[in-house]
């Protein structure tokens, strides 16, 4: 069942990157304009088809490709230039204008808010996520799997050695050896701190609390694995069993449906959107869209350019920039979106930074689910 839902997830991503890459783009073969139009048949009258949009002039060579690809993604012709500065320091008066019409000079907030996604998960392929919480929660998960795969092996030996002297007919001598091995091996599988059970009480006080979130987060899933998953829905079970015996592989997919699904983030964001407007006549649920999807994609470009400045002497301050730039851009896109005054901007804005944590609350939760459901 999730496998099907993330290949819902992945479908919809591409069925999105494929609405947003806008397709009114051709040409000739023979690199002249032709009397119609090769897409529609329309007798031409300039460079463009005025029923379908599509160029006159296409071009079959090699550097053609290039030429597509580039402007398939980024919309060179004026429109990047045109929509990263406004977005970076007026994104009110962005969302204002390609809201009120002003389309073709703008890169749509679909279309830049996937290539923000693929460049977030280019840049983080490439160069990591760091050396910081996440860099120790993967450090953990992966040392997790390795213990509980030695746990595993080390059970079925001392299966094995129980199943041997189970026998009637094993001599003295052999089941004096099967006793000392099952000993040493409980003691190995004792001594990575897992297979052994926890008493009551225990159980009761839970993992401890350690200053080092790395430590943190193996002791609380070693204390989970060591933990009877009972949820009474089987299913649940099944899949709780599989994430605590392998939290690698969890953190792995909750990677790649990060990516797959990070769509969800527009959805779950609207409903705060209309919170801070209810019952208003003026604005509708596609103002609350592009708002959001423009504001996301500033995010996500935001995090990726600290991210590349992380990896020079100017990470820290490029760090607390973000940090202190993120609530002023929202104050900023309000205002000028919305046409707020700057009490209610301010008003706003704070509460949609609150918004914004329980958002990304929720998808994080929707992501875990699907990792370990999977």
């Amino acid at each position: 069942m999730s496998g099907d839902i993330e290949g819902i997830g992945a479908a919809v991503t591409a069925g999105l990157a494929g609405h947003a890459v806008e397709p009114r783009h051709g040409g000739t073969a023979n690199g002249h304009a032709p009397a119609r139009c090769l897409n529609c048949g329309t007798g031409l009258a300039g460079s463009h088809c005025h029923y379908c949009g599509q160029r006159a002039d296409v071009h079959r060579s090699f550097g053609a490709i290039g030429h597509d690809l580039v402007h398939a993604i980024f919309h060179f012709e004026g429109k990047i230039w045109n929509t990263l500065p406004l977005l970076s320091w007026r994104p009110g008066d962005l969302t204002r204008r390609y809201i009120h019409g002003e389309r073709a000079r703008f890169i749509s907030p679909l279309a830049l808010f996937l290539f923000a996604v693929f460049l977030t998960y280019a840049v983080l392929a490439i160069v990591g996520s760091g050396e910081g919480f996440g860099a120790e929660i993967s450090k953990a998960a992966a040392e997790q799997t390795r213990s509980n795969a030695l746990i595993e092996s080390f059970q079925k030996e001392v299966d094995r050695v129980d199943a041997r002297l189970a026998g009637k007919d094993v001599p003295v001598a052999e089941r004096q050896l099967l006793v000392e091995e099952r000993e040493a091996l409980q003691k190995s599988a004792d001594y990575l701190g897992v297979a052994r059970k926890l008493s009551k009480e225990e159980q009761a006080k839970g993992p401890p609390v350690l200053d080092d979130p790395g430590e943190q987060v193996m002791t609380s899933v070693q204390f989970l694995s060591r933990t009877k998953v009972n949820s009474g829905v089987p299913f649940v079970d099944h899949g709780l069993e599989k994430a605590l015996a392998n939290p690698a592989l969890v953190l792995y997919k909750l990677q790649a449906n990060a990516y797959k699904f990070a769509w969800a983030l527009i959805p779950l964001s609207l409903p705060f959107m209309w919170l801070l407007f209810p019952f208003s006549r003026r604005f509708h649920t596609y103002d609350h869209f592009v708002f959001v999807t423009y504001s996301i994609s500033f995010m996500l470009l935001l995090f990726v350019a600290v991210r590349l400045l992380n990896l020079t002497i100017f990470g820290d301050v490029a760090t607390a920039f973000a940090m202190l730039f993120v609530p002023f851009h929202m104050y900023r896109q309000l205002r000028g979106a919305y046409r707020s005054s700057r009490f209610g901007a301010l008003i706003r804005a704070t509460l949609l930074l609150f918004f914004s944590l329980y958002a990304v609350i929720m998808f994080m939760l929707l992501l875990l689910a699907l990792g370990v459901l999977g």
